[in-house]
């Protein structure tokens, strides 16, 4: 416990100073073009959703899936199995450096300042930068619909991209960290419910062969969104569970509503996605200074639970 504890402090220490590692040598981009790959031979090119059950597609969805989560699973665990032979001090710090590419703070705060920063310079700017951030069309969006996303964004992958990869570190090792980002980056290109196009402009449908994979995203975040939420809360120095409960199933999403409910009732801010949900509808309109406010509140989060699990450390550790 205590080791899987220093690496996961060691994880945050290299993101907090380096950020992400060059594409070349970033696992998750590796994903991604594995994904990619497998994608056009999975889902039809189809500009309409096929409403009809395939049972050849949501197959193949499932094979793709599964195969690639046993690659990474043993590249983890066969990377994790060398460096055992080390002493806990070198373990904890190379198993680490493993680690960090698959989280990522560093960066989903600068993108969300990158928001902040464009909008100040012109609404055009906010939406065009915005649309690095999420996959919603911006186009049509107001200033307070911009930062509002960019807000939204950040609650989500505060759980999405930092909780939830460290809570299955916490779990299942450096296996169950990667096993956490193929799920997840799986959810995140394969995971629509209808066409999609690719980078090269293809549509694809996605209804029955990307199935699996939101499924089991879905699965694997349900424990640290909440957490996330639990944690947002506590820092933002508000217990308000049947108010969280409340809010966090006006969304579609089993999960991404709760941290971002969360954040809304700690920082009393209005969110909404126009003619999905509306969270806190009697919060106010996030301003300018919210964004910050917001960016400080998750790092606060952060630390939060890295003080609860040092206490657990501590505990465990010490029994005789």
């Amino acid at each position: 416990m205590l080791g899987a504890a220093l690496s996961l402090i060691v994880a945050l220490a290299v993101d907090r100073a380096f950020g992400e590692p060059r594409a070349p040598w970033h696992p998750v981009v590796w994903m991604g073009r594995a994904l990619g790959a497998m994608g056009q031979r999975i889902a039809p090119a189809r500009s309409q959703a096929e409403p009809r059950f395939d049972g050849t597609r949501w197959s193949l969805g499932v094979l793709g899936w599964s195969v690639g989560a046993l690659v990474v699973v043993v590249l983890a665990w066969a990377a994790q199995a060398a460096l055992s032979t080390l002493g806990p001090w070198w373990y904890a710090l190379l198993v680490g450096f493993l680690l960090k590419p698959l989280m990522s703070w560093r960066l989903l705060r600068e993108e969300v300042l990158a928001v902040e920063a464009a909008l100040s310079q012109s609404l055009d700017q906010g939406r065009e930068r915005l649309s690095w951030l999420v996959s919603r069309d911006t186009r049509a969006l107001d200033a307070s619909a911009v930062r509002e996303s960019a807000i939204e964004s950040l609650a989500e992958n505060l759980s999405d991209s930092v909780v939830a990869p460290l809570f299955w570190f916490l779990v299942a090792g450096l296996p169950g960290a990667a096993l956490y980002r193929w799920a997840n980056t799986a959810d995140a290109m394969w995971g629509y419910n209808g066409p999609r196009r690719d980078a090269d402009g293809t549509a694809r449908d996605w209804t029955w062969a990307g199935q699996w994979a939101a499924r089991v995203d879905d699965v694997l975040s349900w424990v640290p969104a909440r957490l996330t939420a639990a944690l947002l809360l506590f820092a933002g120095g508000r217990l308000a569970p049947r108010a969280l409960w409340r809010e966090a199933r006006r969304t579609p999403s089993p999960n991404a509503g709760w941290p971002m409910a969360a954040l809304a009732l700690a920082l009393n801010l209005r969110l909404r996605k126009p003619g999905v949900y509306t969270l806190n509808a009697q919060g106010r309109a996030p301003e300018p200074a919210d964004t910050t406010a917001a960016l400080v509140l998750a790092g606060r989060a952060l630390v939060v639970g890295l003080v609860l699990l040092a206490a657990v450390v501590l505990a465990v550790e010490g029994l005789p």
